[in-house]
């Protein structure tokens, strides 16, 4: 077949090849996906099921715990039992008295039912079909009660007091996915119901889980303006809830929770809408993700340059000018572009940089990417590129370009493809420094 019909009839080739570099970075990680109860109410089950048998085929180890708080109310309902909740910082809790304990316990063992039937199905021409995915559930977390709080006794409310991380992690290693229900026990043999979202957040931080995403009814944080917030840093975090309201006491106490696996070592905390169909994969396969993402506390220290940051950059560029991988730039040149600049601060000491120079025909340079070399394993170099790349959006760019003569093969890996000098544009150009022979790579944003 020739090759540009190949391209004609097979479009999910490209995507397929762009997709890959987070398929190997994914490889072997841990993610823990909290799922709202709503999700399965609004006939989601089956979709999420199958995206999460494929996260588990591509090598991601998997835990799954899922919410149940509408198949409480419809048992509460079917019984005639009015539920109670408590007040202020605990109104997203519900008393579970004795009646609503074993509500509780028939929604889950239903809901748990329901997952692991999803997860058998291997019929052909399914999304299903040969996975033989087995799924491990059992009494991973301990529990302890709320207790008496404000006079309100919640009786069999509970909180997580540890989780069994050893037994969650031998079931991974030996490619299980882990199932969890909102339900803990205590030593005295007590059974008590407690938030899904408190349990995946215990879980994400007892196994050292790389991403903890919820699936919940919000599409994410937005802004007073309604604009959906993309990335949010922990600093950000904090002074968003600041000003929430009584009205959103649920978001809070989801939000809180991010807070608690951020602080304690979760890299990356996801808030995805749990009604929109492959939300999981969209987020997680795509460059700008779909909704909020809440990250470590280093990128709150990504930002735009300023003059008092021409020294620290001149810090971390001399090394790779005297080396000949950039350019020398003197101090006053800079100072003139510093306004050009990104840069990544650690307790006020620079420890990667990077500039943005806008061209004609909706291409841009980007310059002088350099990173300390004893931070050259955490990331900042690619969350400098990302910061390009949105820059570079939002002026209007459609591409952007690099000229390098030792890093190639960092650039590609990350996008870009090989060019030529006829590519750049005709002002760029004429400076291009044919002594060095820089390779030129471009990528399209």
């Amino acid at each position: 077949m020739p090759t540009n019909q190949a391209q004609n009839n097979f479009p999910f080739v490209a995507w397929l090849r762009d997709v890959a570099p987070y398929i190997h970075s994914f490889r072997g990680k841990t993610f823990v996906i909290g799922f709202a109860g709503e999700l399965v109410q609004k006939g989601g089950l089956e979709a999420l099921i199958q995206d999460v048998a494929m996260l588990h085929a591509m090598g991601m180890r998997i835990v799954l715990v899922h919410g149940s708080r509408p198949q409480v109310q419809e048992q509460l309902d079917l019984r005639k039992v009015t539920s109670r909740y408590g007040t202020g910082a605990m109104s997203g809790y519900r008393i579970t008295d004795p009646a609503a304990l074993e509500c509780a316990k028939e929604a889950s063992g239903e809901l748990r039912l329901d997952i692991e039937a999803a997860f058998s199905q291997g019929l052909p021409n399914t999304p299903m079909a040969g996975s033989r995915i087995s799924v491990i559930s059992g009494n991973f977390i301990i529990a302890r009660p709320v207790g008496i709080v404000d006079g309100v006794d919640f009786m069999h409310t509970g909180l997580v007091r540890k989780v069994d991380s050893e037994s969650i992690a031998h079931s991974l290693a030996n490619n299980k996915i882990v199932l969890m229900s909102p339900l803990g026990f205590s030593p005295t043999g007590q059974a008590f119901n407690i938030a899904y979202e408190d349990v995946a957040t215990a879980t994400a931080m007892a196994v050292k889980a790389d991403k903890l995403i919820f699936l919940t009814e919000y599409n994410g944080i937005t802004d007073i303006d309604g604009e959906l917030i993309k990335e949010f840093s922990l600093r950000q975090l904090e002074d968003h809830i600041s000003g929430l309201t009584l009205a959103d006491a649920d978001l809070k106490v989801l939000l809180q929770n991010a807070i608690r696996a951020i602080r304690s070592g979760v890299s990356r905390v996801h808030l995805l809408p749990h009604d929109r169909d492959g939300a999981l994969l969209e987020e997680l396969f795509t460059h700008d993700g779909i909704s909020t993402m809440i990250a470590a506390s280093d990128i709150e220290h990504l930002r735009e340059a300023n003059l008092d940051d021409v020294g620290g950059i001149l810090q971390l560029i001399e090394p790779l000018e005297d080396e000949g991988i950039l350019v020398a730039r003197g101090r006053d040149v800079i100072e003139r572009d510093i306004t050009h600049f990104s840069v990544i601060e650690h307790d006020r000491v620079l420890f990667g940089c990077a500039a943005l120079f806008p061209y004609s025909n909706g291409l841009g340079e980007l310059s002088c990417l350099a990173v300390d070399p004893q931070a050259q394993e955490s990331g900042d170099g690619e969350r400098l590129l990302k910061r390009i790349e949105a820059r570079a959006k939002a002026q209007g760019l459609k591409k952007i370009f690099v000229l390098t003569t030792r890093t190639e093969h960092w650039f590609l890996k990350r996008g870009f493809v090989r060019a030529s000098v006829d590519d750049l544009p005709a002002e760029r150009k004429e400076l291009y420094n044919w002594e060095r022979k820089s390779m030129v790579l471009i990528k399209n944003l």
